[in-house]
């Protein structure tokens, strides 16, 4: 066989596929099984595969009918889907390509009405800490609802009613049908830029479906994140939706929200009437006791005397004022002095008086000077006379003037006999001149033991 006659594996999925396309059993397929490995991918489509006991097939449903499920389906649902199966020729396999999706035991609503609840629980949506309080006299209360029918008309109505000093401001909103949810948020999100003092948001009774609106997630957070206050009045009393647990107030019905509102303008009436007649009554007890406190002052001793009453500080403020004059006498006494040595001072340090002052010591010290000269002159020549005189006593020239000379060898003077020998030149020196001569003898005389020669 040649190679031509061989199918490319592309061509062979082809056929399969064509084959599983054109059997009218595999186009509109009902079937029921367990959801395994499902992932929901960001482009809403989800992936799952199918199980029962013994067989397996993955599963798609792409966002567009996955946006029509009401609950979020997770592993381990048994679920019934409706679809049709066909090969993916990328891989060669076949899978379901589902278009319906239910729960099997449970209802669709009911298993994402407690899936959402539970979710947003955890999240702290529900918490009564975050829930605020309402306002006690709102001035603008905003109402989104339906524009006609029955809730609207109750919850005005009630409103004029018992409370007509409030605005009423009704937000037209979608309350049923696919695209309610988002109108829903819308209005809420309107009234919270137009600063309102508080939301009522609510429609009137209907079937789960008409009321799921108030159970989708965006509206949940639309409520929990609304800065107004929102009390919410969905159905009949015995309906529950998430928008009541989001909701600051759930109210059972739409006009026992306007109930909730707002207060009765009967009650208010009667309670200003009750504290208008408790006010007159504490205003006349509080106005005698103040006569009977009046009465007592004028009798009291006093008021009878007032002579007696004001003599004492006429006392004290004639000792105050005598006071008050001495402490200025004083205080001017003081100042006066203070002047005459300012006034002393400055004179006396002014730069003339100063200078002259100044003058006069330099003077004073020019002549004390010149005085001390002179004595210091006088003793000082005194001193100078007195060492020569004793200079001219002590010179050896004096000495020599009477007889005496001296004696030099070899520049030495000669002061004994023992330091020259006989032949040695020596020089004599005599006050009128000097002689040189040689020593032809010498005789050395002995001391006697008086010391003397």
């Amino acid at each position: 066989m040649s190679a031509d006659s061989y199918l490319t594996v592309r061509a062979l999925t082809k056929y399969i596929k064509r084959k599983f396309d054109a059997d009218p059993y595999l186009r509109d397929v009902h079937i029921k099984g367990e959801l395994s490995n499902v992932k929901i991918h960001s482009s809403g489509h989800i992936y799952f595969t199918l199980k029962d006991g013994s067989a397996r097939i993955p599963g798609i449903m792409f966002a567009a009918y996955a946006n029509k499920v009401k609950f979020r389906p997770e592993s381990g649902m048994t679920v019934l889907i409706r679809g049709d199966v066909t090969v993916y020729e990328a891989n060669g396999q076949y899978q379901l390509y589902a278009q319906v999706m239910q729960t099997d035991g449970i209802g669709d609503y009911y298993l994402a009405f407690e899936q959402l609840k539970e979710k947003l629980a955890k999240e702290g949506l529900f918490s009564q800490e975050r829930k605020r309080r309402l306002p006690r006299f709102p001035k603008e209360i905003a109402v989104v609802t339906a524009p006609t029918g029955a809730a609207v008309r109750d919850i005005v109505t009630t409103l004029d009613r018992r409370y007509p000093l409030a605005k009423v401001i009704i937000y037209p909103t979608l309350v049923q049908g696919p695209q309610a949810a988002a109108s829903i948020v819308r209005s809420i999100e309107g009234a919270n830029r137009n600063g309102h003092d508080l939301i009522i948001a609510g429609r009137g009774g209907g079937s789960i479906e008409d009321l799921w609106a108030f159970n989708e997630e965006p509206v949940a957070r639309a409520i929990a994140g609304s800065r107004i206050p929102v009390i919410s009045a969905v159905g009949h009393e015995t309906d529950t939706t998430i928008a009541d647990f989001a909701a600051d107030l759930r109210a059972p019905t739409p006009t026992a929200a306007a109930e909730l509102a707002v207060p009765a303008k009967q009650e208010l009436i009667e309670r200003m009437l009750s504290a208008r007649t408790w006010l007159y009554r504490q205003a006349a007890a509080r106005i005698e006791k103040e006569q009977n406190a009046l009465d007592r002052l004028r009798r009291s001793f006093p008021l009878a005397h007032p002579d007696r009453l004001y003599r004492p500080f006429i006392e004290r403020a004639a000792r105050a004022e005598d006071a008050l004059k001495r402490a200025m006498q004083q205080t001017l006494s003081d100042s006066r002095e203070q002047y005459t040595e300012l006034k002393y001072q400055l004179e006396s340090r002014s730069p003339a008086v100063r200078a002259d002052r100044l003058r006069q010591d330099l003077v004073y010290l020019e002549n004390r000077m010149v005085r001390q000269m002179t004595v210091l002159q006088r003793e000082r020549k005194a001193q100078l006379t007195g060492a020569m005189r004793t200079l001219d006593a002590l010179s050896p020239l004096k000495i020599m003037d009477r007889g005496y000379s001296i004696a030099y060898r070899d520049g030495d003077i000669v002061k004994s006999a023992a330091q020259v020998t006989e032949g040695d030149s020596i020089e004599i020196h005599l006050h009128d001149g000097t002689l040189k001569t040689e020593v032809k003898n010498k005789t050395i005389r002995q001391k006697g033991e008086d010391g003397n020669d």
